[in-house]
C-alpha cells in the first residue's frame, strides 16, 4: 500500500537524519554474520547483525551519541540525565565522557550489576530507583525538572531514533542481495522505528518484524488498539526491553512501517541465547536474543523455507550469574524448539 504524502515526508526526514548522523565518532560498523547452524536447522538463511560488538556491547551507543553531540553548548554545560535498564545508560555514559558532559543515569533497582558497573566505570553517576523501568523513568523526569539537566530519552526522541537507524544503513550496504525480512527486538521502539523508516523508504519490499517479550509486548498492544497503551505490568527477565508503553515518536513510524509483531517466551529467549552461542561463541543477553527467538517462532508458524532473514543481535550485557538459569532453561526447552 502506498504511503500518504505525510508518511513519505516523515520517512524522508528520518533517512536524511540517519545519513547525517555522526555516530561513527564513537560507534563501530558491526559485522553482518552468517549463522550456519541455525540456518541449517530452520531451512532459511539467517544473518546476525552483531550489535553486541559495540564499545558498550549494545546498539544504544548510536542513539545516545547522536543525541548528545547535537546538544547546544548551554545544554552540555548543564549536563544530562536519563533513565535506562542499562544499555542506553552505558551509551549515554560513554558519549557524555567523550563529549565532556556530566551525566546522571537512573536505573531500576533490579538492574544487573554488570550494567551498573558499566555506567560508573565510564564516569557517570548511577542512581538505583524503582522496581522497573517506568518507576526509574518517572524519577529521572522529576530530577531533570528540578536540576535543569537535559533529559535524554532511551527511545522516544527523533535524534535517538535516527542514531539507531544507522543499523539499517549498514545492513543494506553489507547485504545487497535478496532480503526477505529483518527481525528487530522491541522495548520502547527506538531501534525498530529507525530501522523501519530507513528500510521502508529504500526497500519497501523487505518485511519489518518486531519481536517482543510476551511479558512486555507494548508495541503489539498498541498495534492492536491503534494507539499507544500502557501495560499494567512488565516482566524483567528481558530487562533491556521491559517497557510498559511504546514511544510516541517511534509509534508514529511503526504504525505504518511494521508488518508484524511476534512475541516470545522467556524459555524461547534462553534457547535463542544458546543458538547464538553455538554459531558465534558469543553470549547474548535475553533482550539481545529476541530477534533470533522471533525468527524461530515465525518459521515454525509459517513453515517458510529458503528465505533470507536478518536478526538484530542487540546486546550482550548479561550478568555472569544469570548464565546457569539460561543454560538450564535452554536444556529444558531445547535449542530447536
Amino acid at each position: 500500500m502506498p504511503y500518504s504524502p505525510a508518511q513519505q515526508a516523515l520517512l524522508e526526514h528520518y533517512v536524511k537524519q540517519i545519513l547525517a548522523a555522526p555516530v561513527y565518532d564513537i560507534a563501530v560498523r558491526t559485522p553482518l554474520q552468517a549463522a550456519p547452524a541455525l540456518s541449517d536447522t530452520l531451512g532459511n538463511n539467517v544473518l546476525l547483525k552483531r550489535e553486541d560488538l559495540q564499545p558498550t556491547f549494545s546498539f544504544k551507543i548510536r542513539g545516545a551519541y547522536n543525541k548528545l553531540v547535537q546538544l547546544s553548548d548551554e545544554q552540555k554545560s548543564r549536563g544530562v540525565i536519563t533513565a535506562s535498564a542499562g544499555n542506553h545508560a552505558q551509551g549515554v555514559a560513554l558519549a557524555a565522557r567523550e563529549l565532556g558532559i556530566a551525566a546522571t543515569i537512573v536505573m531500576p533497582s533490579m538492574t544487573p550489576e554488570l550494567k551498573v558497573l558499566g555506567v560508573r566505570s565510564r564516569g557517570a553517576e548511577a542512581l538505583l530507583h524503582g522496581e522497573s523501568f517506568p518507576f526509574a523513568l518517572a524519577h529521572a523526569l522529576q530530577l531533570a525538572q528540578q536540576t535543569g539537566r537535559t533529559f535524554v530519552s532511551p527511545f522516544d526522541d527523533p535524534q535517538v531514533i535516527a542514531g539507531q537507524g544507522t543499523v539499517a544503513m549498514e545492513i543494506l550496504r553489507q547485504h545487497q542481495g535478496a532480503l526477505d525480512a529483518i527481525f528487530i527486538p522491541v522495548g520502547g521502539g527506538g531501534l525498530i522505528a529507525g530501522i523501519a523508516a530507513y528500510i521502508k523508504y529504500l526497500r519497501p519490499d523487505i518485511r519489518i518484524i518486531g519481536v517482543e517479550s510476551e511479558h512486555s509486548a507494548c508495541l503489539q498492544a498498541a498495534m492492536v488498539a491503534g494507539e499507544r497503551v500502557v501495560l499494567p505490568c512488565v516482566g524483567t527477565f528481558a530487562d533491556g526491553v521491559a517497557v510498559a508503553q511504546i514511544g510516541e515518536f517511534g509509534f508514529e513510524v511503526c504504525r505504518f512501517c511494521v508488518d508484524e509483531v511476534v512475541t516470545v517466551s522467556n524459555d524461547e529467549l534462553c534457547a535463542a541465547i544458546k543458538n547464538i552461542y553455538d554459531d558465534t561463541r558469543s553470549i547474548t543477553e535475553p533482550s539481545g536474543a529476541l530477534a533470533v527467538a522471533g525468527i524461530k517462532r515465525y518459521v515454525t508458524r509459517t513453515g517458510v523455507r529458503d528465505q533470507t532473514f536478518v536478526a538484530i543481535d542487540s546486546g550482550a550485557n548479561i550478568n555472569f550469574d544469570s548464565l546457569r538459569h539460561v543454560a538450564e532453561r535452554a536444556a529444558v526447552c531445547g535449542v530447536t524448539a
